[in-house]
């Protein structure tokens, strides 16, 4: 089994995390920071908006089971790329949507990705999705780790990230993993 891997951040990372850790071919997908200036940050410190990070999903995947291509379709259904440093009622520069790339082909893949929807006139409003190298990786809490598995009742899970989850299974249910 090879390997690959993509960073991607869509406002709160428990949605994103939640339905990429259900889908076939993924064998990981990790809560966590990038995209600042801040060493070590923790979610206290990113919260303020001051250290430049953005709440992503690491996800680590089998690109001979899921492509990169692929990775980047669930994501551009799970937010609205149209908003810019907010998702929903998550405002600041750590809900922004963002795509940090880790080779020069996931660039380009992005890139095309977002040049396509464009002229698919897929959004009503342009695109604000940054497309950036990937720095350091910083893990979240253990308590953000499966945060939607762990805390169905939560009210923010039962109002916001169930029901993108529940789009999203019955978008890719051929996806999903036994």
């Amino acid at each position: 089994m090879s390997h690959a891997v993509a960073t991607l951040a869509g406002g709160c990372f428990w949605c994103i995390e939640t339905m990429f850790n259900r889908l076939r071919g993924v064998e990981s997908a990790v809560s966590g920071y990038m995209g600042g200036h801040t060493l070590d940050p923790t979610y206290k410190d990113i919260c303020t908006g001051d250290t430049g990070h953005a709440e992503v999903v690491q996800v680590t995947f089998d690109p001979d089971e899921i492509s990169y291509r692929e990775l980047l379709d669930v994501f551009f259904n799970l937010h609205d790329p149209t908003q810019l440093n907010r998702q929903g009622n998550d405002v600041g520069t750590q809900y922004r949507s963002a795509i940090f790339w880790h080779t020069p082909e996931q660039k380009t893949e992005a890139e095309a990705a977002i040049a396509e929807l464009t002229s698919a006139r897929q959004f009503d409003a342009p695109i604000v999705t940054e497309v950036s190298e990937a720095t350091t990786f910083y893990p979240a809490e253990a308590y953000h780790q499966r945060y939607f598995e762990q805390n169905p009742g939560q009210p923010y899970c039962q109002f916001v990230v169930a029901p993108k989850v529940a789009k999203a299974r019955a978008k890719y249910v051929a996806r999903l993993k036994g």
